[in-house]
């Protein structure tokens, strides 16, 4: 059997909404080359793939400006990058044979607020009082929906289904975070 690349991307969950982390964890066959690395990253919201510079066994913290939603004062601020399905590709020469591409949805914007929510319910270890089991049964739900729209995005292949799920998600906890409603 021929040696070939086994080219795999990670994408880590990271707090900070600056930033997008993600790995190489490709195998790469002794015998081949590894020429013309690209790692195209298309943006929720744009058409047109951002190219990263990258060398086989890249560990990357990306932020707005290497992703061209941020233009100007890179070297002194940065923008958040949006939630969404990001839609990456990583291939080596011959660029359109030896390729991966992945659906990747990021809900750091969306985990901070479903964090902040709970930080904020006085959470104790005894059973709690029918109005506090109410919310804590509806941040259940919420967690539930944000894991099954990545599950939909990244393993099923259903961004829209993955998208719809987010934005009900999103919805949910606005409402239950809102404090002038």
């Amino acid at each position: 059997m021929a040696a070939k690349h086994i080219l795999s991307l990670e994408s880590f969950f990271v707090s900070n909404p600056e930033i997008f982390h993600i790995k190489d964890t490709s195998q790469y066959a002794d015998n081949l080359n590894i020429d013309c690395p690209e790692l195209l990253i298309t943006v929720p919201g744009y058409n047109t793939p951002s190219l990263i510079e990258v060398k086989p066994g890249f560990d990357l913290s990306i932020n707005a400006c290497s992703l061209n939603i941020q233009t100007t004062d890179c070297s002194s601020t940065r923008i958040d990058i949006p939630d969404g399905v990001y839609i990456v590709r990583y291939s080596v020469a011959p660029n359109d044979k030896v390729y991966v591409e992945y659906n990747m949805l990021r809900t750091t914007s969306l985990m901070k607020m479903y964090y902040d929510k709970m930080c904020s319910i006085d959470v104790s270890p005894c059973e709690p009082s029918s109005e506090k089991k109410e919310l804590m049964d509806e941040m259940a739900f919420i967690k539930t929906l944000i894991d099954a729209a990545k599950s939909k995005v990244e393993y099923c292949g259903s961004p829209s289904q993955g998208i719809e799920l987010f934005e009900f998600a999103k919805r949910k906890l606005e409402k239950i975070t809102c404090v002038t409603c």
